[in-house]
């Protein structure tokens, strides 16, 4: 504990200016709890002025405080909290938090107080702000004050005199199958005009018309009145691939959500589903964005390719060297222009021969997080090894390809 003459130190604030019991009970803050700060300046003015009984040592009118400006009168206080619940009229919440922007002026007279008077057991005036508008308007609504992860930050910007809100995102997490080719995960703004819109782009601004992302997002954004939406997979399928299955693992960050509570089965069922489906919605915290994103999910395939000409025994027998086979594989050249050029090694846990017909053969493929499976199959102009191209002694390249199955994330998924 700071030890120093306390009856000193007051009779020097009070020497300072008129100020209010608040903000001469704040100074000391730290040396006791279950005080307000107003109740301990009022007990230190009372002490004071028991220890210099001829003379007057009174508090201040509203209004009339140096340091705050009047701004820990009721009325002040009251017009503030007043302020927050206008702003949060129509906004769904449960928990919230409140901070302050101060002025330049109430700033610069608390620096001034702390060292003329050598304060040490001082709370900053904008943290008692915070906690006694929280309390008043805790009191007047059933909100509940949140200081981890609250579903609105309320800042009071002082030098606009304004309320402003920052609304926490929601997030939702589930599995969607895309059932259809042609489409990419996420939008894919036009490399030419970086989104701006251009003639290659038809003036959209992306090189695809839509996506799983904007499919999902923008029935979310209806439904929760939202601003934004951000879809994090759990990895991602080729555009020309389809994922099908028990889908693919994904949480919807919704931005700046008006409402934080819908039914989910409104997002299931309002979404194209000739095109995407989805399963297995629920609401998860924000932390679990980074358990999605960083998931190393075994995945399997289901991979169609020309087979003319390619003997049915050396197929097979390409297919069976496939299943166990530790992998290398450059970045392939598809992919080269936005991928570092490295060299990855990759598991293949099981491959094996579905069927063939009308020179096409249909193989399923068990494989470790991040293996190309195109390439697997082509060999990529040697870049990855060993292929099935290469082991067949045939060219060979994939003609469809389906995800099957990503396997469940844990810590998210039962």
């Amino acid at each position: 504990m700071v030890e120093y003459d306390l009856l000193a130190v007051s009779e020097k604030i009070i020497a300072s200016g008129k100020i209010c019991d608040n903000c001469l009970g704040r100074q000391f803050a730290k040396l006791s709890t279950g005080l307000t700060n107003r109740e301990r300046g009022r007990a230190l003015r009372t002490v004071l002025q028991m220890a210099h009984d001829d003379r007057e040592i009174d508090g201040t009118d509203e209004g009339d405080c140096w340091l705050c400006l009047g701004l820990f009168s009721d009325k002040e206080l009251e017009k503030w909290a007043t302020k927050v619940e206008e702003a949060l009229q129509n906004i769904e919440c449960r928990t919230f938090l409140i901070g302050t922007h101060v002025s330049g002026l109430l700033s610069e007279n608390e620096e001034i107080l702390w060292s003329e008077c050598e304060i040490k057991c001082a709370e900053p005036l904008k943290s008692e702000l915070n906690r006694e508008v929280g309390k008043i308007v805790a009191s007047r609504t059933d909100l509940e004050v949140e200081f981890t992860r609250p579903d609105v930050l309320i800042i009071l910007d002082l030098t606009r005199n304004a309320v402003e809100l920052t609304i926490n995102p929601v997030f939702v997490f589930g599995r969607y199958q895309k059932l259809v080719r042609g489409i990419p995960q996420t939008r894919w703004p036009c490399n030419q005009c970086r989104g701006r819109g251009c003639e290659r782009c038809n003036f959209t601004g992306k090189l695809y018309a839509e996506s799983v992302e904007e499919l999902i997002g923008e029935v979310a954004l209806q439904l929760f009145r939202a601003k934004g939406y951000v879809l994090h997979g759990a990895g991602r399928e080729d555009i020309d691939a389809r994922m099908l299955g028990t889908g693919r693992p994904f949480i919807l960050e919704i931005k700046s959500p008006a409402i934080r509570e819908v039914d989910l089965k409104l997002l299931e069922e309002g979404i194209d589903q000739q095109k995407v489906k989805l399963t297995g919605l629920r609401y998860v915290d924000g932390s679990k964005v980074a358990l999605v994103k960083s998931a190393s999910a075994k995945k399997r395939y289901r991979v169609r390719l020309r087979v003319d000409g390619v003997p049915e025994d050396r197929l097979e027998a390409g297919v069976k060297a496939l299943s166990g086979a530790t992998i290398e594989q450059k970045t392939p050249i598809r992919v080269l222009h936005r991928r570092k050029d490295t060299t990855r090694v990759r598991k293949v846990f099981e491959a094996s021969l579905s069927s063939i017909e009308d020179g096409c053969a249909v193989i399923e493929i068990l494989g470790e997080a991040g293996l190309y499976v195109k390439e697997l199959i082509s060999g990529d102009e040697g870049r990855t090894r060993p292929s099935l191209a290469e082991y067949v002694g045939f060219d060979l390249s994939v003609e469809e390809l389906d995800v099957l199955e990503v396997e469940p994330i844990e810590g998210i998924e039962i």
